[in-house]
């Protein structure tokens, strides 16, 4: 039993690979949100937003986070909004609904100004924070500061694809752990 479940995880994230790499790897010259220009992007956008894509990376993360004490998953817009819907209907549909959110990047001027859409965050609620692509977590560490002032614990942040530039140690010096279901180094990404 545990070994056809391992194996299905194996299937599952070679398929979402195969999306990620056909959909959202392009080359190029590009200026990433970190500021830093790069010859490569990763735009999960098309691949989140894919029924099929948008599934497996559901599936992934929810058997990521299987073991976690965890209260609610939610990430900062635009990127960890296709994310955290589908890890929402799926945990329902599995039977285990977690409650999910998105943190806005600013305030919102009118209506309501909620700085956090979706599940009210209680103080002590166990989150994990969903991130599309992480490259120095500068991004995620400002979801993380918001939910923090609502007196939640992060358990980690979890990105679908980390380029593995200095996310991870710039995370774990503000006490954070980061974990992703691939590294740019999975990918073949030509050099320039």
């Amino acid at each position: 039993m545990q070994e056809r479940l391992m194996e299905d995880v194996a299937n599952k994230k070679e398929r979402l690979k195969q999306i990620i790499a056909q959909k959202s790897l392009t080359t190029g010259n590009f200026k990433l949100a970190s500021g830093a220009t790069s010859t490569y992007l990763f735009d999960l956008k098309t691949t989140l937003l894919d029924p099929e894509g948008a599934s497996l990376t559901a599936d992934l993360i929810l058997e990521n986070i299987a073991q976690e004490d965890v209260d609610a998953v939610g990430g900062l817009e635009l990127g960890a909004c296709p994310i955290v819907s589908a890890v929402c209907v799926k945990s329902y549909l599995a039977g285990s609904p977690i409650k999910s959110f998105y943190v806005r990047k600013e305030k919102k001027d009118r209506g309501s100004n909620k700085l956090i859409e979706g599940c009210s965050l209680n103080a002590g609620d166990k989150v994990v924070v969903l991130e599309d692509v992480t490259t120095k977590g500068g991004s995620v560490m400002n979801a993380i500061k918001v939910i923090q002032e609502r007196g939640c614990k992060i358990v980690k942040v979890l990105s679908v694809v980390n380029r593995l530039e200095g996310a991870k140690e710039n995370l774990e010096k503000e006490g954070v752990a980061l974990d992703s279901l691939f590294t740019r180094d999975d990918f073949d990404i030509p050099t320039a």
